[in-house]
């Protein structure tokens, strides 16, 4: 087993997943070890997550929200993934002091590139008119996307040295149907109703592997 490591030690690997113990960067690391990719796995609490250390992943500590545990961890990555969630913290505070910490910190670990997973309800139904902009949107759905919607806005106001991608999937993430090793990319628009969750990942090493958007939301589906 890969052990774990503090953010003092220094690794080098092909990527860096914040909020790698969510079924999301579950799936990106799958998917990017598949690949032959080496991953560094941070978490806010490597004791609940072990299982994520295994051959070409090393898991780290990082409070996301703090961009000296961000810069601590993030040097030797060409490119970092975040899929953070906490249901501790308010949506609107949380996505804003991660995004804050991620810009700032990966600036600091000279990290250039940043993908960043969305939710469809930041998705746009017309120009400058999003999901979540509906009257009938139901209020306590729209306070989390809010949150997404901050963190997106951030990284518009981000420098420009940070090339960064929100990839943000339909309303429907199929977290049980197997990939089907497809899917369609556009955006920001909504762009249809559904994805495997393999498929999401799939997308997601995809941009790594091969950057085709900058600086901008995309939307991928199936």
């Amino acid at each position: 087993m890969t052990a774990t490591t503090t953010p003092r030690q220094q690794h080098r690997a092909d990527v860096i997943v914040y909020g790698a113990g969510g079924q999301v960067g579950r799936a990106v690391i799958a998917e990017a070890r598949r690949r032959g990719l080496t991953v560094t796995a941070a978490v806010r609490d490597p004791e609940r997550h072990a299982d994520l250390a295994g051959d070409g992943v090393t898991l780290v500590r990082c409070d996301v929200t703090d961009p000296a545990a961000v810069a601590a961890t993030a040097p030797g990555h060409p490119a970092a993934v975040s899929s953070v969630y906490t249901p501790d913290t308010p949506s609107t505070e949380f996505y804003r002091a991660a995004t804050t910490a991620l810009v700032d910190g990966l600036a600091r670990a000279g990290v250039p590139r940043l993908l960043s997973v969305g939710i469809a309800t930041t998705l746009q139904t017309a120009p400058g008119i999003a999901v979540h902009d509906d009257p009938e949107f139901p209020d306590a759905y729209r306070t989390f996307s809010l949150g997404h919607s901050a963190a997106l806005d951030l990284l518009h106001d981000s420098p420009d040295t940070l090339d960064w991608v929100v990839v943000t999937p339909p309303i429907d993430l199929d977290r049980t149907a197997p990939g089907t090793g497809h899917y369609r990319v556009g955006g920001p628009h909504v762009l249809g109703p559904r994805i495997a969750q393999a498929d999401l990942a799939l997308a997601i090493v995809d941009e790594l592997t091969t950057p085709t958007h900058h600086r901008q939301q995309i939307a991928v589906a199936e």
